[in-house]
């Protein structure tokens, strides 16, 4: 009898242990600080406009974020690596400020991508925004503006403090990252996600 309650005992407490060891991730330290409400759990993509990775994952992160506990707080970083990453970087930040990201996001993404857009490219760049109905001057004069500025040089800061080497990548509440390899693939990434929210929750 004791050496079957042994048997059971082992078996209930392996089973977490193998739904753990099924999902790889990197603990950070030290952690980072959290831009989330205090009841929230933050999670962070790491992206790139230029990214096809990114690209591919965008339908997974929509589809997940419609299902997204209430209790989880999501935030985009655009990582930056080089000039050409914080160009993008900020064409990010500038579709923040001017309250398009929900309008525009997806289809910048599918514009580069699909169409081959250039946004380094100002008069190409300029041109498909006018196409969306948006004043390219005024986005570009945004573009310029030291919120802007200053948001784009807080993401390179952000990509060397989570130690992101390459995109997409993902973070839970400053303490966990998952990168693309470590995700195996678009819904690996995102369930690692999930299990990492669960185990935040627990700990709370």
């Amino acid at each position: 009898m004791k050496k079957l309650f042994a048997f059971v005992f082992a078996f209930f407490v392996a089973v977490p242990a193998l739904a753990q060891g099924q999902y790889q991730y990197t603990e950070l330290k030290p952690p980072q600080p959290t831009e989330a409400d205090a009841k929230k759990i933050e999670v962070v993509e790491f992206f790139w406009y230029g990214c096809p990775h990114c690209y591919n994952l965008e339908p997974y992160i929509e589809k997940w974020l419609a299902k997204a506990p209430p209790d989880v707080q999501f935030r985009r970083i655009p990582a930056v690596f080089n000039q050409r990453w914080g160009h993008d970087a900020a064409i990010y930040y500038t579709l923040e400020a001017m309250g398009l990201v929900e309008k525009l996001h997806r289809p910048l993404f599918d514009a580069i991508h699909r169409d081959r857009l250039d946004t380094t490219n100002e008069q190409v760049f300029s041109a498909w925004l006018q196409k969306q109905g948006v004043d390219s001057k005024k986005f570009m004069d945004t573009m310029k503006s030291f919120g802007v500025q200053s948001k784009t040089r807080r993401a390179v800061q952000l990509t060397t403090a989570y130690k992101i080497d390459g995109t997409p990548a993902m973070a839970v509440q400053g303490r966990y990252t998952i990168s693309a390899d470590q995700g195996r693939s678009q819904q690996g990434l995102l369930d690692t996600v999930s299990f990492l929210v669960e185990q935040v929750r627990k700990g709370k």
